[in-house]
């Protein structure tokens, strides 16, 4: 039998060639070892970075109009790190703080929706009627 690019074989097939080797069930890894000499081509494989999201808008949008508690210019410094971090094609730190950016503009977004919505309710509602 021939070794294939993708075993893509049938099972009675495959124990078939292990019955007929008569090598016990323990070592069927070894009767199916397929090995490729004379590699011609090196394929090199940078990652993606296009698909990590920096957030970069939504920073500038919460340090510019929420910026609660400085959470917005937190997110925005993680989001410029997610950018110098893409350009040096480190793809696993620019993961890392693209999730550290989203949650504090995450935070800031809903403290400051929360903090508004409550100036709100005052504004409808004074204190003086209780």
């Amino acid at each position: 039998m021939a070794p294939t690019l993708f075993p893509m074989e049938s099972k009675s097939s495959r124990t078939d060639s292990v019955r007929a080797t008569s090598a016990p069930q323990a070592c069927k890894h070894l009767a199916e070892k397929k090995t490729m000499t004379n590699p011609t081509a090196v394929i090199e494989v940078y990652p993606d970075t296009a698909e990590v999201n920096d957030y970069y808008l939504w920073s500038i949008f919460n340090f510019v109009y929420l910026n609660f508690c400085c959470l917005g210019f937190i997110a925005l410094a993680y989001s410029l790190k997610v950018r110098d971090k893409k350009l040096l094609n480190d793809l696993n730190g620019a993961v890392e703080d693209a999730k550290t950016a989203r949650l504090f503009n995450i935070t800031s977004s809903a403290l400051a929706a929360s903090c508004i919505i409550l100036v709100f309710i005052f504004l409808r509602y004074p204190l003086t009627d209780y």
